[in-house]
């Protein structure tokens, strides 16, 4: 009878350490978007989207998505390790087609430095950078884009 409780509360705490194991695991996330903030000075919004290139990969690297809400239809994805806009996602395009990747030569500091034909026929997310098991891109989510300008925010008018 005195061995009963111990191994007791030695299973309940076994049990508990099973549970909370197998509930990190749900919290580890490959790739993820941050929220959106707000840049009044050039009137768009940013996200982070987070990523790693392997399982193993130790932290996260991550780009910049650019929403502009004169454009609504695309989100711009901004490398800041090269420091050049390298595709944009079509908020309106089918799924499996909304993707578009310019070449090499077509990725610019700015966007107004990209003509709009530079920009190919979207087709699938591209790869998570630097991933070596074809892993691609979890596209933004369209629910959560942001809708217009802030409101709150200081207005030139008076």
């Amino acid at each position: 009878m005195r061995l009963v409780k111990p191994l007791s509360i030695a299973a309940v705490l076994a049990t508990c350490l099973i549970v909370a194991s197998s509930s990190d695991a749900g919290l580890y996330r490959r790739q993820y978007y941050s929220g959106w903030s707000y840049y009044p000075s050039s009137s768009y919004y940013y996200s982070y989207y987070y990523y790693k290139p392997y399982d193993s990969y130790d932290g996260y690297s991550y780009h910049y998505c650019i929403y502009y809400p004169a454009q609504p239809r695309y989100v711009y994805y901004y490398n800041p390790y090269s420091r050049v806009y390298w595709g944009r996602f079509d908020t309106q395009g089918k799924e499996g087609e909304q993707y578009s990747l310019l070449a090499e030569k077509d990725r610019k500091r700015t966007l107004k430095d990209i003509p709009d034909k530079a920009f190919p026929k979207p087709g699938k997310m591209p790869e998570i950078p630097d991933a070596k098991d074809g892993e691609r891109i979890a596209p933004p989510a369209k629910e959560d884009l942001p809708k217009g300008e802030p409101k709150d925010l200081p207005s030139d008018k008076p």
